[in-house]
C-alpha cells in the first residue's frame, strides 16, 4: 500500500463560474453615475471650449454656427497684447498687483486674527467674534454710497489713495473678506493639538514664535485656501473695483473693470474680450497647481503621538 493519501476535492477547490451580468443591472448599479460624470463634465468643459473657440476665431464674434472655428489664428490674442485698441498689459499688471496684495495680506491678518481667537482668552472675545459675524450678513452694495464719500473724501487728503487708486482698492479689499477668512482659519487652529503650544512654551518658545514655527506651518493647507479663495474672488470683483477704479485713467483698471469698459466702449470685438478672459485665468491655474500639494494634504496627521 502507499503512504501517500489521496486529497479528497472538497467544495471550496471547485470555483463556480459567475453568470454573465446583465447591461440592464450594470447600468442600475454602476452605469448610471457614469453618465451622470459625463454629463457633468461636459457641462462644466462647454463653457471654456467656447470661450477658447471664440478667442481663436479670427472673425470676432461669438455667432459662429460651429463652436470650434474653420479658421484658427492668434489675431485677437496679438492685437489686444500689442495694446492698440485698450491697455490690456497695464490691467493684467494692476490686476496681479490688487489681487497678489489682497491673498498674501489678507491671509497673514486672518492668520494672526484667527491665533488669537483660537490661542488666546482675553475680554470681548466672544464679543469680538459674534460682531465679526454680524458683519458678514449685509450684502456689499450697502456700502457703495459711503465707499464712494469715504474714498473721495480720502483723496482730498491724500491724493494718491483717493478714487482712482489701485493702493486704495487693495486697503478696501483688506477688509473685506477678513471676517470669514478669520473665522475659516479660527476652525483650522482649533483643530491643532495644544499639547504642541505647551511643549514649545515649555522649551522656552515665544508666543510669537509658537505662531510662525509650530502653528502655521501645520496650517499651511487652509492658508492655502484662503489665499486660493481671496486671488479669486479679487480677480472676479466688479462692483467695488468700479466704484474706485471708474473715475480714474483707463490704465489704472483692473481687468474686471478694463474689459467691461472695453467691450461697452467697442461694441463687438468678442474675440478680443474672450482672449482677454482666458489670459485672465492663466494666473488662476497656475497658482491653483502651485498649491494643490499643501490644499489636498493634511499636515496636522500624526502631528502628536498617541
Amino acid at each position: 500500500m502507499s503512504d501517500t493519501t489521496e486529497a479528497v476535492p472538497t467544495a471550496s477547490t471547485y470555483t463556480v463560474p459567475r453568470p454573465p451580468r446583465s447591461f440592464k443591472r450594470w447600468f442600475r448599479t454602476v452605469g448610471w453615475r457614469h453618465v451622470v460624470g459625463f454629463a457633468a463634465l461636459a457641462f462644466a468643459l462647454f463653457p471654456i471650449l467656447f470661450v477658447v473657440s471664440s478667442s481663436l476665431n479670427p472673425a470676432g464674434t461669438l455667432g459662429a454656427s460651429e463652436l470650434w472655428p474653420s479658421e484658427v489664428s492668434l489675431i485677437n490674442y496679438r492685437d489686444l497684447l500689442n495694446g492698440t485698441d485698450a491697455p490690456f498689459v497695464d490691467w493684467m499688471i494692476n490686476t496681479m498687483y490688487v489681487a497678489g496684495g489682497a491673498a498674501i495680506l489678507n491671509t497673514g491678518l486672518a492668520a494672526l486674527a484667527s491665533f488669537a481667537f483660537s490661542r488666546m482668552r482675553f475680554k470681548g472675545r466672544r464679543t469680538g467674534l459674534l460682531g465679526i459675524l454680524l458683519i458678514q450678513m449685509f450684502p456689499t452694495t450697502l456700502l457703495f454710497v459711503a465707499l464712494f464719500v469715504f474714498v473721495t473724501d480720502i483723496g482730498a487728503v491724500f491724493p494718491a489713495l483717493g478714487l482712482g487708486s489701485r493702493t486704495m482698492l487693495l486697503i478696501i479689499y483688506l477688509g473685506g473678506a477678513l471676517g470669514v477668512n478669520t473665522w475659516l482659519i479660527k476652525g483650522y487652529f482649533d483643530t491643532i493639538p495644544r499639547e504642541l503650544d505647551e511643549s514649545a512654551l515649555i522649551d522656552g518658545a515665544t508666543h510669537s514664535q509658537i505662531f510662525f514655527k509650530v502653528v502655521l506651518p501645520l496650517a499651511a493647507p487652509i492658508l492655502a485656501v484662503v489665499a486660493l479663495i481671496t486671488f479669486v474672488f479679487t480677480i472676479n470683483e466688479f462692483l467695488v473695483a468700479s466704484v474706485v477704479l471708474g473715475q480714474g485713467d483707463d490704465e489704472n483698471y483692473t481687468l474686471a473693470v478694463g474689459m467691461f469698459r472695453f467691450i461697452d466702449g467697442q461694441g463687438g470685438e468678442w474675440g478680443q474680450f474672450a482672449a482677454g478672459s482666458v489670459m485672465a485665468g492663466i494666473p488662476v491655474v497656475l497658482l491653483f497647481l502651485f498649491l494643490q500639494r499643501w490644499i489636498v494634504s493634511g499636515l496636522t496627521a500624526g502631528a502628536v503621538k498617541g
